[in-house]
């Protein structure tokens, strides 16, 4: 008589995680972070409480993970890598113009202001966006801006910090404080008026 497989905890702790990380995003679209609890993610996931303060030590971090999930965590690092054609522009719009895209996209628009609401209250939620997303992605967007840079494209003593600032700054700004249309045709904008200060001085 063969032997029954036991059943494999790991898997099964995985499909949790998924579906706590699946029903948050969803609860969130749904009524907003203000409303969205713990108690409610447990009841959409089919778990308990514990287990949901088990992994996560509050609504923001169980947020952040599932943002992090529906935006791809987990990709190599060379995919996530600025495109570098040699055409410095054209490279920084098609960045910019994804971004947009992006935050203009249902999916991530709740979620995305609801973490950056709870991370202006919470320094450990704060800490732990910076270390995972904030600036990994800025290194690379100075990975890229470096290599302009040592090609004469950028002025030699350009911060590659500020330059990120001013190119990256004014898309996230308009979106976080709906100050106006959030277009692709901004983006271009945002990029020419930039390079036009960053790039090489006329002797």
């Amino acid at each position: 008589m063969s032997k029954k497989a036991a059943p494999d905890p790991s898997r099964r702790s995985e499909t949790a995680r998924r579906a706590i990380l699946t029903a948050a995003l969803d609860l969130v679209g749904e009524v907003g972070y203000a409303k969205l609890s713990i108690e409610g993610i447990a009841a959409a996931a089919g778990v308990g409480k514990q287990t949901i303060y088990r992994w996560w030590p509050s609504k923001g971090a169980l947020l952040f993970d599932a943002f992090l999930t529906l935006a791809g965590e987990g990709d190599d690092g060379q995919s996530a890598a600025l495109p570098d054609t040699g055409d410095l522009a054209a490279d920084l719009k098609l960045v910019l113009r994804a971004t947009v895209e992006e935050l203009n996209d249902p999916r991530y628009d709740q979620p995305m202001r609801a973490l950056h609401t709870e991370i202006v209250h919470d320094p450990a939620l704060a800490a732990d966006y910076a270390k995972r997303l904030d600036e990994p992605m800025r290194e690379l967007k100075k990975e890229r801006l470096r290599s302009a840079r040592d090609a004469g494209q950028l002025a030699a003593d350009v911060d590659l910090d500020v330059a990120v600032d001013l190119l990256f700054g004014p898309v996230l700004n308009r979106w976080l404080q709906r100050t106006g249309p959030l277009t692709a045709e901004y983006a271009d904008q945002v990029v020419d008026t930039a390079l036009r200060g960053l790039r090489p001085r006329e002797p």
